[in-house]
């Protein structure tokens, strides 16, 4: 089943161009089964190739996802324009008397602020608190992650001397009950990070509420959930498409910054070429998150 968005937006053009399932909001008003309703809030610079990203995710499942792009009302982004937005885009303030069946926060480019110091934090911890009542599942991805960690259990972030910067290996951490979120994963599997911050282990450790699903020997605790499922942490980026640590790094380069290549991730010392080894990981664990936690959950009238 498809995912549903408009026509005009730049991914229905990409996604069908390489023969993902999506449908225009006309088709889908035909159908008479009731679609899945997932908002995402999209917190990156780079909103266009974002939100391909994870609509790219969202078609490989056999549901009809409807999607709904959601944006802060208090801050804009400077790296889009603002027709793409109007057009797309939802400010939380037109959506927040609605429901969900999931919603994904994406990260953002300010781990080196205290989140007080973030110019939509207001606005940002009332969408949390809305998630809770409004939001069958959420995934929370890198700074969204830290973030929803410090707002919901005092969770600390920290600085690293070094950028946590490439594909790092993962390892399932062992569950009492099978995990239906790692379904099909295999124990040990790959994962892109780009971040100048941390969560301890210790610290996640110490919230009963909390339940570490897969850590890494060089990125840490990488996937985290809440026991009632609610809410799952993922402190990298299964989204990323094979070249954006690439254009990240030279982005970097470009500005002048002390930047190391992203480990693990080119084949070759001109580095151009790169070995991507995430994809099946991502996209089994988002049909997992779906189909367990979203669709067999959410009542069928939201």
């Amino acid at each position: 089943m498809p995912i549903v968005i408009d026509r005009d937006i730049p991914a229905f053009k990409i996604l069908t161009g390489e023969r993902c399932f999506v449908m225009d909001k006309q088709r889908a008003h035909s159908q008479e089964i009731r679609p899945i309703e997932i908002a995402i809030l999209n917190l990156m610079p780079t909103k266009e190739t974002t939100e391909t990203q994870f609509m790219r995710l969202l078609s490989n499942s056999p549901l009809q996802v409807n999607i709904t792009l959601i944006k802060t009302s208090t801050y804009r982004g400077k790296h889009v324009t603002k027709e793409h937005l109007e057009k797309f885009y939802k400010n939380f303030d037109e959506i927040k008397d609605r429901r969900f069946d999931g919603m994904i926060v994406t990260g953002a480019p300010v781990e080196n602020m205290q989140f007080e110091e973030v110019a939509y934090w207001d606005e940002f911890k009332e969408i949390l608190d809305w998630t809770d009542s409004h939001v069958t599942s959420t995934i929370f991805i890198c700074w969204g992650a830290q973030a929803a960690l410090h707002y919901f259990y005092g969770i600390k972030k920290h600085p690293l001397k070094r950028k946590c910067f490439g594909i790092y290996a993962h390892r399932r951490v062992p569950t009492e009950q099978p995990e239906p979120l790692m379904r099909g994963i295999s124990d040990e599997f790959h994962m892109p990070h780009s971040r100048h911050t941390a969560v301890y282990a210790r610290d996640l450790k110490n919230i009963p509420d909390l339940q570490i699903l897969a850590r890494s020997a060089k990125a840490g605790a990488s996937i985290i959930k809440s026991r009632d499922n609610k809410r799952v942490f993922v402190m990298g980026h299964m989204e990323y498409d094979r070249d954006t640590l690439k254009k990240e790094y030279e982005r970097d380069l470009e500005k002048g910054l002390e930047i190391d290549p992203p480990e693990n991730y080119f084949t070759d010392s001109s580095h151009t070429t790169v070995k991507m080894n995430w994809t099946s990981t991502a996209n089994l664990f988002y049909i997992n998150w779906l189909n367990y936690y979203v669709y067999q959950v959410t009542p069928y009238k939201l």
